[in-house]
């Protein structure tokens, strides 16, 4: 099943081009906004399933090209992301396991815009992913138990401003921007995706493709990073898991550009790039990402590796 919101955060399933709207089938799910409705109905799927399923196989609703697609999950409670999580044919060698923590207000949907800021930075861009959706609280759970607690998955976008100063003090103020989480644009549940470690992920920025790479390449599977995510903090039903991206092919976003997001199985995220600064940098992502590390700084040693 795939579940969106559209236009003033009415909940819909997408059935075939069409977007049936189901609001009237979750009104009892207690709630104050849209996130406490999909995150209630996460935790209470399996009561509302055969409702939902029976509401977007009746027919009828609207053309998805007519409606304004907003974020599914439009404020998660938290956005974890995994760090450095593709071997790149073992560019990035023996890594440790390791995430980061992204701010849930970051979030945008399909067809908005991510907003480059005022700041100094040397570069800005975007690594496409596939995220994790939680359907149930998981605290220190097993690998071997990790995905029982699997709702569905959703293309996601971790943004990034690179190279801020000052030097080893940068990394939240770059991860964690307004505008720089794009997600959707829609959840797709995880028994429509048989398996998660077999999806081609491809980028295009006006219409060049990017970046182009297959889940496969995970140096950590899921179920090892929602182990071990939730041995750090609990994670709750509607948080984001981000899986990391292959680093070669990102490059420079820049005013004006469109950017399209597209994973087998989970559709595709179309965002755009707001600069009112209207700065430019090189597209060649060899020239501005070979040896820069996590917190966008130069690094000899993997500059060897991209530079090659």
């Amino acid at each position: 099943m795939k579940l969106l919101y559209f236009d003033e955060f009415r909940l819909g399933v997408l059935s075939g081009e069409n977007v049936v709207d189901v609001s009237s089938q979750v009104r009892d799910i207690p709630h104050t906004g849209p996130h406490d409705l999909i995150s209630g109905l996460i935790e209470r799927f399996d009561d509302y399933r055969e409702r939902l399923e029976n509401a977007g196989a009746g027919g009828g609703g609207l053309p998805i090209s007519g409606v304004r697609i907003r974020p599914p999950l439009p404020r998660p409670i938290n956005i974890d992301c995994m760090a450095l999580n593709y071997m790149e044919d073992g560019a990035w060698g023996a890594v440790q396991i390791n995430a980061f923590h992204k701010s849930p207000g970051s979030i945008i949907g399909c067809g908005d815009s991510m907003v480059l800021p005022d700041v100094p930075a040397a570069i800005f861009e975007g690594e496409g992913e596939i995220a994790v959706v939680i359907g149930k609280r998981a605290s220190h759970v097993s690998a071997e138990r990790a995905m029982e607690h699997v709702f569905g998955y959703t293309n996601f976008v971790d943004g990034s401003a690179r190279g801020l100063p000052p030097a080893g003090n940068t990394f939240y103020q770059m991860k964690s921007r307004e505008t720089f989480a794009p997600l959707g644009p829609y959840l797709v549940t995880a028994d429509e995706i048989p398996d998660p470690h077999q999806l081609q992920i491809r980028v295009w920025n006006n219409g060049t493709l990017k970046q182009d790479f297959n889940t496969d390449d995970m140096t950590y599977r899921i179920e090892r990073c929602i182990e071990w995510v939730s041995s750090v903090h609990p994670l709750e039903p509607g948080d984001v898991l981000a899986t990391g991206t292959d680093h070669r092919g990102l490059h420079s976003f820049q005013d004006g550009d469109l950017i399209e997001l597209e994973t087998a199985g989970l559709g595709r995220l179309s965002f755009h790039v707001k600069d009112d600064l209207k700065r430019t940098w090189s597209r060649d992502t060899r020239l501005e990402h070979a040896g820069k590390g996590l917190d966008g700084r130069f690094t000899p040693q993997l500059a060897g590796k991209y530079a090659s």
